[in-house]
């Protein structure tokens, strides 16, 4: 999890007021942060990635300020028009197609304030951008710039500027190459043709996405006032609420936030927007899931202790929050306000006795019996988008289970483990070979016979990945395993468009399917974006815990 460093004597001046040593200790580990130590005027504080918005002073200091009690409830920030425009030209939407932006004029910075621009914008990028994977932000000196400015994808073999840190200009080609962040960032864009630039109406490309800004254009020093703020990424609702995160940050700096259009080929947006969201907040289910009973008045002074408003039973939620989604995150807070250390500790009537289920003690010997066989276990999420379990895997007619009011681009449930290992192939092109691993995990699929229509399965997926690999490789994985299970297995030849035809096979065991085997197909491969053959097996790891019990 990320760390923030930040200046004792500068916290205590946003805050308004100076905490006796010990007293600021305990309130900064009972916000939901973890200090980690405060040495000199040096405090470093471990910042949990549900808060994106902890992570710059400003954004420290304005929960820390609300939890103790100096300026409670919902922050208000006044937006003003400027007359600015941003063109997101329809060539970036197979690349990175949103962006957010805005500027904030009359900063006054100073070294601290410099420092923590940079802290921010790096830090947000790692964690809400995923490491600039989802999201990149980039701030400009609002002087170099003119408008209207152009979000928009061009050959980089046709394209110059001089990055940042650099004295001359390079073609954009030959960035991933030579500059640091380059290089470490260049797996994001495997298959790129073109490269989305922000550029300006005097031609004067300000950044490369998602490597640089501009030496000329995106350098802010201590003698700049006015900058700009873009965002851009995967996902819309994530780059505005980074957008806000940054924007309301320069904010609390004494800044003054301007809004801006975008001008999208469909449609206009006004960037950024502060308008604070709403939820009903059920008090009830938060009083039950607490142990508490707490009027909606107790419950009120709570909520604003957390930096919320609050009216006639409604929860006005910070524009800069991104992770309320549910009453339990609202019951989270009210708990951390309300104070762990108040709740009374109480001993449960009936006494249990934890321990493994059966299937996860078989799981654990099945990845001791795979990684003693040379395999790399790695874990994956639930969800993955349409495209992700049908088209890149030649399945168009498959109708996978997707989630109702999805926040997200990845709104699907899966229905096998291999998309996921293939994905995990395609973002770690930039390791070396082999790439052996396996995963053991989730699975769903329809069933009418569960009260939710939805079935949940535990699977075991294999994938070799290496120049050499082929049916026989991934045939010696399945019969080391099987028979270190006692058991026989037989493969009986069949189809999937996901494999090779003629060397794809269904696995029986006492003639009862158990899983599948083969090679990928080099259509799928070329799906994924990577360009090394494949072999893959999936096994249904309860249906063969039953076999090996019975």
């Amino acid at each position: 999890m990320p760390t923030i460093t930040i200046n004792k004597t500068e916290l205590e001046k946003y805050l308004g007021k100076v905490l006796p040593l010990e007293e600021l200790k305990d309130r900064i580990s009972m916000l939901g942060t973890d200090l980690e130590s405060i040495e000199n005027d040096l405090i470093t504080v471990e910042i949990f990635p549900n808060r994106p918005d902890l992570l710059s002073l400003p954004g420290f200091a304005r929960a820390l300020s609300s939890f103790i009690g100096v300026k409670t409830g919902l922050r208000e920030y006044s937006v003003k028009k400027s007359n600015y425009k941003i063109i997101i030209d329809p060539s970036v939407k197979e690349l990175r197609p949103y962006t957010a932006c805005a500027i904030v004029k009359n900063l006054k910075i100073n070294d601290e304030k410099l420092a923590e621009l940079i802290q921010i914008q790096e830090k947000l990028a790692i964690t809400h951008g995923r490491d600039r994977k989802k999201s990149a932000y980039g701030i400009y000196p609002l002087d170099s710039i003119t408008f209207p400015v152009h979000y928009i994808a061009k050959d980089p073999a046709k394209v110059m500027f001089k990055p940042l840190g650099f004295d001359h200009p390079i073609y954009a080609k030959d960035v991933p190459r030579l500059h640091p962040k380059g290089r470490d960032y260049a797996h994001l864009t495997a298959g790129w043709k073109k490269y989305p630039f922000f550029i300006d109406s005097a031609d004067k490309v300000m950044c490369m996405l998602p490597f640089t800004n501009s030496e000329d254009t995106g350098k802010v020093d201590l003698q700049t006032k006015d900058v700009f703020i873009e965002c851009t990424g995967n996902d819309f609702n994530n780059v505005l609420v980074a957008l806000n995160i940054i924007v309301i940050a320069l904010a609390d700096m004494d800044g003054e936030i301007y809004s801006l259009e975008l001008d999208y080929e469909n449609k206009k947006v006004i960037s950024p927007d502060l308008t604070p969201e709403k939820m009903k907040l059920d008090l009830k289910y938060i009083n039950k899931l607490l142990g508490l009973s707490l009027t909606p008045e107790q419950a009120k002074i709570l909520l604003e202790k957390m930096g919320y408003g609050y009216e006639n039973g409604i929860v006005l939620i910070p524009a800069y929050r991104a992770d309320i989604l549910h009453q339990v995150d609202l019951a989270e807070d009210i708990a951390i306000a309300y104070g762990y250390e108040n709740f009374k500790e109480e001993i449960p009537n009936v006494a249990t006795i934890g321990e493994e289920t059966p299937l996860e003690k078989f799981s654990r010997k099945i990845r001791e019996c795979l990684v003693g066989l040379g395999l790399i276990e790695v874990k994956n999420y639930h969800l993955l988008t349409k495209e992700e379990l049908t088209l890149k895997m030649n399945l168009s007619v498959l109708k996978p289970i997707g989630l109702k009011n999805a926040l997200g681009e990845h709104n699907h449930l899966r229905n096998s483990l291999l998309p996921s290992l293939l994905k995990n192939l395609k973002e770690n092109q930039h390791h070396e070979y082999p790439q052996n691993i396996f995963e053991i995990g989730r699975v769903f699929n329809l069933d009418k016979n569960t009260e939710t229509g939805i079935g949940e399965k535990e699977h075991l997926a294999i994938m070799l990945c290496q120049e050499k690999t082929d049916f026989t490789a991934i045939k010696q994985i399945l019969d080391a395993l099987i028979s270190a299970l006692g058991l026989e297995c037989k493969i009986k030849e069949s189809k999937q468009d996901s494999f090779i035809p003629g060397r794809f096979g269904e696995i029986l065991v006492e003639e009862k399917k158990i899983g599948i085997i083969g090679e990928i197909s080099p259509q799928v491969i070329t799906n994924w974006n990577f360009a090394v053959p494949a072999t893959a097996l999936e096994l249904d790891l309860e249906g063969l815990f039953g076999l090996v019990k019975r």
